[in-house]
């Protein structure tokens, strides 16, 4: 079996986050790191190889730094890892990102076939949670998202979704695309021979004439969106501060009653 994962570097969910003049996210702000919901994605590409075998290929497109993210993919236990960069792709909105990635998918598909890709629900610092069915549309692929549990056998994938009333079970053929949550499960902490075996894999640099992308295509000048305007969020005002002298817990039942917030 042969599984790529699509991974992403974004900026510290922890840290203060802010557009830049021409409205781009704002990457100087501190270090990025990979997106937390795609570490269940590797662990859930790697968890179905080491039961089916095969091999995991994490992928990801950004700046120079966002090798740090497929870096991290290794760690976890991928075999090998592929990063889109080019300076055109800047500005990329999720429609051109779904482009990109899916030429990047083609390209590694060309020395084998790949039988899943599999995304993390959303990255955190967008969360538009579009770009998983954008891929599978433009791969031509059947899509299964938001896989909470997911599983392989006889040649299809099997996913368990939960919704808020009720719990479905979805099944395609491979090859498919599959996004999961953070429930699916708990991503391993790399050891110490898992970091140093890491930095001496190689990572693939593909460029946009790599996958025969025209320029034109991707960045700002392909996008079909664009930030308009953007400001900080504004302080919040009106608060209550409570000294807790043994009954700050009826207080704040109290409280939510008196504004019909339960």
């Amino acid at each position: 079996m042969r599984i790529v994962v699509c991974v992403k570097h974004v900026p510290d969910v922890q840290g203060e986050r802010a557009f830049t003049s021409d409205g781009l996210v704002d990457r100087s702000r501190g270090d990025g790191t990979l997106n937390e919901l795609d570490e269940n994605a590797v662990e859930a590409a790697v968890s179905l190889v080491e039961e089916h075998g095969g091999e995991v290929v994490v992928l990801t497109m950004g700046p120079a730094d966002a090798e740090d993210a497929v870096r991290r993919g290794l760690q976890m236990g991928a075999d090998q890892a592929v990063h889109v960069h080019d300076d055109a792709l800047a500005g990329s909105d999720s429609m051109v990102t779904a482009e990109i990635l899916a030429a990047a998918v083609r390209h590694i598909a060309q020395d084998g076939q790949v039988d899943l890709v599999v995304t993390g629900m959303a990255a955190l610092d967008g969360l538009m949670s579009v770009v998983p069915t954008l891929l599978a549309a433009h791969l031509e692929l059947p899509r299964a998202t938001l896989a909470a549990r997911l599983a392989v056998a006889d040649g299809q994938v099997t996913i368990t979704r939960e919704l808020d009333h009720a719990t479905e079970e979805l099944t395609a053929p491979l090859p498919a695309l599959v996004s999961v949550t953070d429930q699916t499960n708990q991503p391993r902490y790399p050891n110490f021979k898992a970091i140093m075996a890491a930095r001496k894999k190689p990572v693939t640099a593909l460029s946009l004439a790599d996958l025969g992308v025209d320029p034109s295509r991707a960045g700002a000048a392909g996008s079909r969106t664009r930030v308009l305007a953007a400001e900080p969020r504004p302080a919040r005002e009106n608060r209550v501060l409570i000294t807790d002298e043994g009954d700050a817990g009826l207080r704040l039942a109290q409280f939510l009653v008196d504004n019909r917030l339960v």
